[in-house]
């Protein structure tokens, strides 16, 4: 028994495809192209999908994604500062943090990460991104102390900054609430705090992968203030370790409906376990990352879930490499996420995909996907190069996406 989308929308090309899928899975797509919910059920069926079916699911992905935010892929200039690697904590996955007394531990003084930030402007980033470890040998105000040096410094630049565990660290040692630390936070200057930290937001994976780390709960209490005081997140899964596809749906289906009530997720962000130098890998048995037809699986699922939720679906070069991060913006991804210029933490843990990605080379690689590149800074806002008398780069483009956005920021250098 053969199966025939009835979406007046899918091309002959995608309808013949369909007509040769699985019962069931076209049952799902089609449901997905009619714009209606995909339960957790029918995600988990797609993530066992292989051959014809795989073939549908990737393409139905790709439809998607141009109905949502057409043939754009987008990318942001930005410089991480990894300003710390002192962690108190040694999560198991994680092989950045130091014991203070380590011999490669650091912490960057303030002026070297305003320095960072102040270099970072000049060479044309619009964003800088501050993550670090949980170091108790800094002032308690640190995360504040950042984030106001770097805006008196570089007024224009949008600070990226504080994961939901630097959140609830940072307010717990001033002894104030998580709201109020990020009120705090905003009123200094801070953009919006990347939804890093969650890891997978199921209590029994969370608890195999760190005892004290920051329980699910806390971390949708977290990223669920944030939004509520004005501050926009990103959304991330870490995968591929001592997880399944069951974990991974569940995951994606609690943002879903996180952002349904908070609309403040910017991006959705998959990131594949970096496994070689962790002892999450080394001693406790973890697989060792997902492989790469799950990579471009969950860059597909994930469009079919967040379709109406979270529009833009970024892919991980630092993780993925560029050739397979080139594959998942074929497979329902529109975002090629940001040049990095100096990533540590993915570093630390074995990858080996670099560090920094110049504009050139994102653009290179969008052209030979037959897309449309285009630079944003990080609310999607596209970013237009222009001169401060007045001769503005020409526009190229009228902005399909991120709904509820305002119209492009012109940076003048």
């Amino acid at each position: 028994m053969s199966f025939v989308s009835p979406s007046e929308a899918v091309s002959s090309g995608l309808e013949r495809l369909l007509r040769r899928v699985s019962p069931d899975v076209g049952r799902i797509l089609d449901k997905a192209l009619a714009d209606r919910t995909i339960t957790t059920d029918e995600a988990e069926r797609l993530f066992a999908v292989q051959g014809t079916d795989l073939f549908a699911l990737l393409a139905v992905a790709d439809e998607l994604r141009a109905r949502a935010v057409g043939d754009f892929i987008t990318y942001v200039v930005t410089r991480n500062i990894n300003f710390t690697n002192v962690c108190y904590m040694g999560c198991r996955f994680c092989a950045f943090g130091r014991p203070a007394r380590d011999p490669e531990a650091y912490t960057l003084s303030m002026e070297d990460v305003v320095q960072r930030a102040r270099e970072a402007w000049e060479w044309g980033a619009t964003e800088v991104c501050l993550q670090g470890g949980l170091n108790p040998h800094q002032p308690p105000t640190i995360y504040e102390d950042m984030v106001r040096a770097i805006k008196e410094a570089v007024p224009q630049i949008h600070i990226h900054a504080y994961s939901p565990f630097e959140i609830w660290w940072g307010s717990r040692r001033l002894g104030i609430s998580e709201e109020t630390f990020l009120r705090r936070l905003k009123d200094a200057g801070l953009g919006s705090i990347p939804g890093t930290a969650a890891e997978i937001l199921v209590p029994e994976v969370r608890q195999k992968l760190t005892k004290n780390k920051l329980s699910r709960e806390a971390w949708v209490r977290i990223v669920r203030t944030a939004h509520q005081v004005g501050i926009p997140s990103t959304a991330t899964i870490m995968y591929g370790h001592i997880d399944a596809p069951r974990h991974w749906v569940e995951h994606i289906d609690l943002l879903r409906r996180l952002q349904r009530e908070t609309g403040g997720f910017t991006e959705f962000v998959p990131l594949g376990f970096i496994h070689e130098n962790t002892r999450l890998y080394l001693e406790d048995g973890a697989r060792p990352g997902p492989t790469g037809m799950e990579d471009l699986k969950m860059h597909a699922i994930a469009r079919l879930m967040l379709q109406h939720t979270i529009p833009n679906i970024q892919v991980s070069w630092v993780k993925l490499g560029y050739k397979m991060a080139q594959m998942c913006l074929q497979a329902g991804a529109n975002d090629f996420g940001g040049t990095l210029f100096e990533e540590s933490i993915s570093r630390a843990a074995g990858e080996t995909q670099g560090t920094f990605t110049a504009p050139e080379t994102f653009e290179r690689l969008i052209r030979d996907l037959g897309r449309i590149p285009q630079e944003r800074d990080t609310l999607y806002r596209p970013v237009i190069r222009g001169r401060q008398d007045g001769t503005a780069a020409p526009q190229l483009w009228q902005p399909p996406l991120v709904r509820a956005m305002p119209g492009p920021r012109v940076v003048y250098r």
